[in-house]
């Protein structure tokens, strides 16, 4: 780069900066979009400083691939949000958008149409830190978020929305691939339409899954629902979980199966409603116990099963409070539940603060609403009253 350039562009930086108004403790506001001091997310991505907001403008962003190295941030779109198209392009060939480290908090934003190479490009690569992702839509991706294998990495997402998964056979497609990080939690998001992989891929020490709908729609052809390979500690409370009859497995939720676990590995699943689709019957979890370590646990409590109700679980296995209900008794269309199938005698409902009482339910298309603190807690889901 010339001394002329390198002159003009630090010039143009400093304009662009000194238009952007001040955000708390002294950092900087970038603005990107038409007419805006950055014309591209990558320049914004190179320049913005930790502690730094990005503003995005709602519209199209094609091939504005970047990565975030700041160790705080806050990106968020504006109005109805930023659509980024990969449009054939890649962050160092992994990912629409490569987060290095740090804690940021990526807000309104919609991944589509990620690949690469190797197959397993993603909307977000995140490697380090911690990540929140909220109100955001992952589309025709190879996978929606991949994470690696960070011990001390956490992954938060909330109300956002994963799928269609990309028809592709090798590798496999997952809406969300989580590795051996510290943590997952994830609430209020919809995940559909599976292509032969998974919905949800957890190898967290700890995976909370709460308040969604993870479920295949009439076009989708996933495998496991919720898949958590090595145990870790799991709290899988208050979703809809469903496969339709082409479903590539003939488990819903599958816990334990490839070994190598974490040193605790327990599994709570309360107050779910789950719906196997195959025609000839699925379990609705299977849990692999001779993979898993010898004081591993698992806990089923107040689950509601529609239609099938078959679980491979160990024979120490807690259980109380679960219920059944015919096929015709729920639309997973509308998510709605007929109350006259509920058994007349619900078992109490857990104490305020007990990890298995539901304190929301999913909201489509993603979100949730809090739960009143005296609500009656049928078995499921969906709180209906018999």
């Amino acid at each position: 780069m010339t001394t002329a350039l390198r002159a003009c562009r630090s010039a143009a930086l400093l304009a662009a900066l000194l238009a952007a108004p001040a955000a708390a403790g002294g950092a900087s506001i970038l603005r990107v979009g038409p007419g805006e001091a950055f014309a591209t997310i990558a320049e914004a991505a190179r320049q913005a400083r930790s502690g730094d907001t990005v503003l995005i403008a709602a519209g199209e962003y094609r091939g504005d691939v970047a990565v975030w190295t700041q160790a705080r941030l806050d990106i968020r779109a504006t109005g109805s949000g930023a659509v980024l198209l990969a449009d054939g392009r890649s962050a160092e060939g992994k990912a629409i958008w490569v987060v290095r480290g740090g804690d940021i908090r990526i807000d309104n934003i919609e991944f589509r149409g990620a690949r690469v190479a190797d197959g397993n490009g993603a909307g977000i690569r995140f490697e380090r830190g911690r990540l929140t992702v909220h109100n955001c839509r992952f589309i025709d991706n190879q996978n929606g978020i991949l994470t690696a294998n960070d011990a001390n990495a956490e992954l938060i997402i909330r109300d956002s929305v994963f799928g269609p998964a990309i028809a592709q056979d090798t590798p496999l497609p997952h809406l969300l691939y989580v590795g051996r990080i510290a943590s997952l939690d994830v609430r209020g998001s919809h995940f559909r339409d599976g292509h032969r992989g998974h919905l949800i891929k957890s190898r967290a020490r700890t995976s909370t899954i709460r308040y969604n709908l993870i479920a295949d729609g009439p076009e989708g052809q996933a495998s496991y629902a919720i898949d958590l390979p090595n145990g870790g500690r799991a709290e899988v409370v208050g979703n809809i979980i469903a496969q339709n009859e082409r479903s590539a497995n003939p488990a819903l939720i599958a816990f334990g199966a490839e070994g190598q676990p974490w040193p605790h590995s327990h599994l709570l699943l309360a107050h779910n409603t789950l719906l196997g689709g195959r025609p000839l019957g699925a379990w609705l979890l299977r849990v692999w116990e001779e993979r898993l370590p010898a004081d591993s646990s698992t806990t089923l409590l107040n689950n509601l099963a529609v239609g099938s109700a078959l679980y491979a679980v160990p024979p120490g296995t807690r259980s109380a409070g679960n219920a059944q209900v015919p096929a015709t008794a729920f639309d997973l269309g509308t998510l709605q539940l007929d109350p006259r199938h509920l058994p007349r005698q619900m078992r109490p409902a857990p104490a305020a603060g007990d990890p298995s009482r539901p304190t929301a339910a999913f909201v489509p298309p993603a979100g949730r609403r809090t739960l009143p603190a005296d609500a009656p807690l049928p078995p499921g889901a969906v709180q209906v009253t018999p």
